[in-house]
Parts: structure tokens; C-alpha cells; sequence
């Protein structure tokens, strides 16, 4: 089982299958707009067009699990993200991380590598760095600016 045996319904209501991805380096984030950590969505952006096409695929999952700092629909965060941010990677309807309603993806995520919590997801914008096999290779704590990554990003396309 891998990260590519995985769907989720994107930020327009379609399903889309993560086997899509096959071959990409993923970032995996769970994402939220009234967050301190909401202007991660710059370096997210900046990452995914420096390195898209090399092969890195940005995926944000908004989440209102912590403090409801994603309270908008999907509509409203999809807007609030472009106009804001510019954002042009994949974004998916909102999940839970964490909890009982856990989206399947989030859990394999979480048994992949712990954090700091051991499998929960500690806050928004945790991120999670994925090879193009689809196995989960590092969790990254929301404090970890996108940027901060990227050297672990080039070593994965490279390969």
C-alpha cells in the first residue's frame, strides 16, 4: 500500500484518484485560511512552480479541525486562496486528520511517520513529503517553512 492506492474529492467536487501522481514527489498539507501559519500558502506556491516541471506536486487539504480556522465552504477557501496567494497547485475538499472521520489518506499518512503527537496531526499545515513510488518519506511540523524543505524535495526528484 502506498500514498497511490488512495482518491479524495478536490476542491471542485470531483473525485480524483492519487494514482494520477505516479512518478511525482508529493507535498502533502493540511491547510487552513485563518491559520498564523496561512501565509505558508506563499511558500508552498513558490515551491510547487520552481519545481513542477522537474516533477513535485503540491496537494493542500484544507482542515477546520483546529480552532475552526477553515470555516469557508470549499468555494470560499478555493477564492480565498488564489486571491490571496496565488495558489495554482491541487487543492481538495476539506477532511479531518484527525479524529474519528479521518480521511483514509491522512491515516496511512500518520502511520507512516510519526510526529510529535505520535500519529495525530499536532496542527495545520503539517506536511508530508512523499517519493514517486507513493511511500511516505518525512512528516514536517507546521513550524517548518515550506522553503526549509525544498533540498529534501531535489534529493527525491533526482532520484
Amino acid at each position: 500500500m502506498n500514498v497511490h492506492d488512495f482518491s479524495a474529492i478536490d476542491i471542485d467536487g470531483v473525485n480524483q484518484d492519487l494514482s494520477q501522481y505516479k512518478g511525482k514527489v508529493l507535498l502533502i498539507v493540511n491547510t487552513a485560511s485563518k491559520c498564523g501559519f496561512t501565509p505558508q500558502y506563499e511558500g508552498l506556491e513558490n515551491l510547487y512552480t520552481k519545481h513542477e516541471d522537474k516533477g513535485l506536486v503540491v496537494l493542500g487539504f484544507p482542515c477546520n479541525q483546529f480552532k475552526s480556522q477553515e470555516p469557508g465552504d470549499e468555494k470560499d477557501i478555493k477564492n480565498f486562496c488564489e486571491i490571496n496567494y496565488g495558489v495554482s497547485f491541487p487543492m481538495f475538499a476539506k477532511v479531518d486528520v484527525n479524529g474519528e472521520n479521518t480521511h483514509e489518506l491522512f491515516k496511512y499518512l500518520k502511520s507512516e511517520t510519526k510526529g510529535l503527537l505520535g500519529e495525530s496531526v499536532k496542527w495545520n499545515f503539517t506536511k508530508f513529503l512523499v517519493d514517486k513510488e507513493g511511500n511516505v518519506i518525512r512528516r514536517y511540523a507546521p513550524t517548518v517553512e515550506p522553503m526549509a524543505i525544498e533540498d529534501d524535495i531535489l534529493e527525491l526528484l533526482k532520484k
